[in-house]
Protein backbone atom coordinates (compact mmCIF):
# COMPACT_ATOMS: atom_id res chain seq x y z
CA UNK A 1 0.00 0.00 0.00
CA UNK A 2 1.82 3.17 -1.33
CA UNK A 3 1.99 5.86 2.10
CA UNK A 4 -0.71 8.38 2.01
CA UNK A 5 1.91 11.58 1.87
CA UNK A 6 3.48 9.62 -1.23
CA UNK A 7 0.29 10.28 -3.26
CA UNK A 8 -0.40 13.53 -1.56
CA UNK A 9 2.55 14.79 -3.02
CA UNK A 10 2.39 13.20 -6.57
CA UNK A 11 -1.16 14.45 -6.82
CA UNK A 12 -1.37 17.46 -5.29
CA UNK A 13 1.55 18.82 -3.69
CA UNK A 14 3.79 18.54 -7.22
CA UNK A 15 1.16 20.35 -9.57
CA UNK A 16 1.36 23.40 -6.81
CA UNK A 17 4.65 23.63 -6.32
CA UNK A 18 5.05 24.12 -10.03
CA UNK A 19 2.38 26.53 -10.22
CA UNK A 20 3.84 28.76 -7.30
CA UNK A 21 7.87 28.70 -8.61
CA UNK A 22 6.93 28.46 -11.66
CA UNK A 23 8.99 25.24 -13.16
CA UNK A 24 8.70 23.84 -16.28
CA UNK A 25 10.00 20.29 -15.97
CA UNK A 26 8.34 18.19 -13.14
CA UNK A 27 11.53 16.94 -12.43
CA UNK A 28 12.70 20.32 -10.64
CA UNK A 29 9.75 20.15 -8.14
CA UNK A 30 11.54 19.69 -4.65
CA UNK A 31 10.85 16.62 -3.14
CA UNK A 32 11.26 15.03 0.46
CA UNK A 33 15.26 12.54 0.24
CA UNK A 34 15.40 11.28 3.39
CA UNK A 35 14.66 11.60 7.18
CA UNK A 36 17.39 11.43 9.72
CA UNK A 37 17.02 10.58 13.14
CA UNK A 38 19.86 10.94 15.43
CA UNK A 39 19.23 10.24 19.71
CA UNK A 40 22.54 11.19 21.17
CA UNK A 41 23.16 8.95 24.05
CA UNK A 42 24.45 11.75 26.53
CA UNK A 43 26.45 12.08 29.84
CA UNK A 44 24.91 8.96 31.90
CA UNK A 45 25.83 6.44 29.05
CA UNK A 46 29.43 8.09 28.11
CA UNK A 47 30.20 7.97 32.17
CA UNK A 48 29.16 4.47 33.21
CA UNK A 49 29.36 2.95 29.29
CA UNK A 50 26.26 1.20 30.74
CA UNK A 51 25.43 -1.34 27.25
CA UNK A 52 21.78 -1.52 28.94
CA UNK A 53 21.17 2.18 28.15
CA UNK A 54 22.24 1.75 24.70
CA UNK A 55 19.84 -1.39 24.21
CA UNK A 56 16.85 0.72 25.46
CA UNK A 57 17.61 3.63 23.01
CA UNK A 58 18.45 1.46 20.44
CA UNK A 59 14.97 -0.69 21.03
CA UNK A 60 13.00 2.66 21.31
CA UNK A 61 14.16 4.42 18.11
CA UNK A 62 13.84 1.42 15.93
CA UNK A 63 10.22 1.42 17.64
CA UNK A 64 9.65 4.70 16.10
CA UNK A 65 10.96 4.23 12.85
CA UNK A 66 10.47 0.80 11.81
CA UNK A 67 14.50 0.32 11.21
CA UNK A 68 17.06 -0.99 13.05
CA UNK A 69 19.46 2.04 14.23
CA UNK A 70 23.11 2.47 13.09
CA UNK A 71 25.61 3.09 16.10
CA UNK A 72 27.53 6.63 15.90
CA UNK A 73 30.89 6.88 17.57
CA UNK A 74 33.17 9.44 18.86
CA UNK A 75 35.56 11.04 16.07
CA UNK A 76 37.81 12.26 18.95
CA UNK A 77 38.78 12.07 22.65
CA UNK A 78 37.95 14.81 24.42
CA UNK A 79 39.19 14.88 28.01
CA UNK A 80 36.70 17.03 29.80
CA UNK A 81 33.58 14.80 28.71
CA UNK A 82 35.63 11.53 29.31
CA UNK A 83 35.22 10.73 25.98
CA UNK A 84 37.36 8.52 24.22
CA UNK A 85 37.55 8.12 20.38
CA UNK A 86 35.64 5.35 18.54
CA UNK A 87 33.27 5.43 21.80
CA UNK A 88 29.49 4.52 21.15
CA UNK A 89 27.86 8.02 21.71
CA UNK A 90 24.36 7.36 20.02
CA UNK A 91 22.25 5.70 17.24
CA UNK A 92 20.79 7.12 14.40
CA UNK A 93 18.39 6.19 11.38
CA UNK A 94 18.61 7.08 7.72
CA UNK A 95 14.76 6.75 6.58
CA UNK A 96 13.82 7.00 3.02
CA UNK A 97 11.27 6.01 0.53
CA UNK A 98 7.97 4.78 1.74
CA UNK A 99 9.50 4.47 5.44
CA UNK A 100 10.21 8.63 5.18
CA UNK A 101 7.06 9.20 4.75
CA UNK A 102 5.12 7.09 7.12
CA UNK A 103 7.34 8.53 10.01
CA UNK A 104 6.85 12.37 8.44
CA UNK A 105 2.66 11.07 8.53
CA UNK A 106 3.20 10.17 12.14
CA UNK A 107 5.43 13.11 13.03
CA UNK A 108 2.99 15.56 11.48
CA UNK A 109 -0.09 14.32 12.82
CA UNK A 110 0.49 12.46 15.98
CA UNK A 111 3.66 13.00 17.42
CA UNK A 112 3.86 16.70 17.33
CA UNK A 113 0.08 17.41 18.70
CA UNK A 114 1.26 15.50 21.58
CA UNK A 115 3.90 18.09 22.66
CA UNK A 116 2.88 20.07 25.68
CA UNK A 117 2.59 23.49 24.90
CA UNK A 118 2.49 23.30 21.42
CA UNK A 119 2.34 26.04 19.08
CA UNK A 120 4.02 24.95 16.01
CA UNK A 121 7.78 24.77 15.25
CA UNK A 122 9.99 27.17 14.43
CA UNK A 123 10.40 28.17 10.73
CA UNK A 124 13.89 29.22 11.15
CA UNK A 125 15.48 26.22 11.39
CA UNK A 126 16.21 25.64 7.92
CA UNK A 127 20.34 25.11 7.32
CA UNK A 128 20.31 27.57 3.72
CA UNK A 129 19.85 24.62 1.41
CA UNK A 130 16.53 23.43 1.79
CA UNK A 131 17.10 21.01 4.83
CA UNK A 132 14.58 21.25 7.34
CA UNK A 133 16.01 20.14 11.51
CA UNK A 134 13.80 19.49 14.29
CA UNK A 135 14.91 18.85 17.95
CA UNK A 136 12.34 16.95 20.04
CA UNK A 137 13.25 17.21 24.13
CA UNK A 138 11.52 13.33 24.25
CA UNK A 139 10.44 10.07 23.27
CA UNK A 140 7.46 9.92 24.79
CA UNK A 141 5.32 11.96 21.89
CA UNK A 142 5.42 8.60 19.30
CA UNK A 143 3.02 6.32 20.55
CA UNK A 144 5.18 3.40 19.87
CA UNK A 145 7.07 4.01 22.61
CA UNK A 146 5.99 2.36 25.89
CA UNK A 147 5.97 4.73 28.87
CA UNK A 148 6.24 1.84 31.19
CA UNK A 149 9.35 0.46 29.75
CA UNK A 150 10.94 4.34 29.78
CA UNK A 151 13.66 5.17 32.53
CA UNK A 152 14.61 8.55 31.34
CA UNK A 153 13.37 11.35 28.54
CA UNK A 154 16.12 11.24 26.00
CA UNK A 155 16.10 13.58 22.86
CA UNK A 156 16.55 13.23 19.21
CA UNK A 157 17.12 15.21 16.39
CA UNK A 158 14.80 14.88 13.21
CA UNK A 159 16.32 16.11 10.21
CA UNK A 160 14.27 16.45 6.88
CA UNK A 161 16.57 16.48 3.46
CA UNK A 162 14.84 18.01 0.94
CA UNK A 163 15.85 18.49 -3.05
CA UNK A 164 14.62 21.98 -2.65
CA UNK A 165 17.75 24.68 -3.38
CA UNK A 166 16.00 27.64 -1.56
CA UNK A 167 15.02 27.88 2.33
CA UNK A 168 11.53 29.10 0.95
CA UNK A 169 11.25 26.36 -1.74
CA UNK A 170 11.34 23.77 1.39
CA UNK A 171 9.69 25.75 3.41
CA UNK A 172 6.54 25.69 0.97
CA UNK A 173 7.00 22.58 0.16
CA UNK A 174 6.92 21.22 4.41
CA UNK A 175 4.08 23.61 4.62
CA UNK A 176 2.23 21.68 2.07
CA UNK A 177 2.79 18.55 3.64
CA UNK A 178 1.12 19.67 6.49
CA UNK A 179 3.85 20.70 8.70
CA UNK A 180 2.65 23.13 11.63
CA UNK A 181 4.53 26.08 11.04
CA UNK A 182 4.08 29.10 13.79
CA UNK A 183 3.62 32.57 12.20
CA UNK A 184 5.79 34.91 13.68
Amino acid sequence: MTPRLKVKYKETIAPALMKEFGYKNPMAVPKLAKIVINMGLGRDYISTNNAKIFDVASDEIAAITGQRPVVTRAKKSIAAFKLRQNMTVGVMVTLRGDRMYEFLDRLINIALPRVRDFRGVSPKAFDGRGNYTLGLKDQLIFPEVDFAKVDKARGMNVSIVTTARTDEEALALLRHFGMPFRSN
